[in-house]
């Protein structure tokens, strides 16, 4: 499985691109492959405020919806507004076209203190 060196994990197995103070996240590889052929994604909290572990939405899979926590306090900004027709740019391309929300950071440290893709390979077993 592929965790680009050049992103911060959770344990909740979304990732984060850190860019000045604007952060782009989505979900793993990993996470998508557990979850299987996604079919909807909801993210109903653009333009809130929210603290870190917060769900800021859900996903669908043909299974199982799954909550979508956010890895650190901030404000959404934006979703991918091409998830709503093509929703399965998740599970063809977790962390290019799948993105899922782009949001400014209240803390950029904070996003330091998350994990890095060795401690996220160790934590999945991959």
């Amino acid at each position: 499985m592929n965790f680009p060196a050049n992103l911060r994990y959770t344990k909740d197995h979304e990732w984060v691109l850190l860019e000045g103070n604007v952060a782009t996240i989505g979900i793993t590889e990993f996470a998508q492959r557990e979850l299987g052929d996604i079919v909807f994604v909801d993210i109903p909290t653009v333009g809130k405020s929210l603290e870190a572990e917060e769900v800021f939405g859900t996903v669908e899979a043909v299974k199982t919806v799954s909550d979508l926590f956010l890895p650190v306090a901030g404000t959404i900004n934006s979703q991918n507004e091409e998830l709503e027709g093509e929703p399965e740019l998740v599970n063809t391309d977790p962390y290019g076209d799948g993105w899922m929300i782009k949001m400014t950071v209240k803390n950029p440290a904070d996003v330091a203190g998350l994990l890095d893709a060795a401690a996220y390979t160790k934590l999945v077993g991959e």
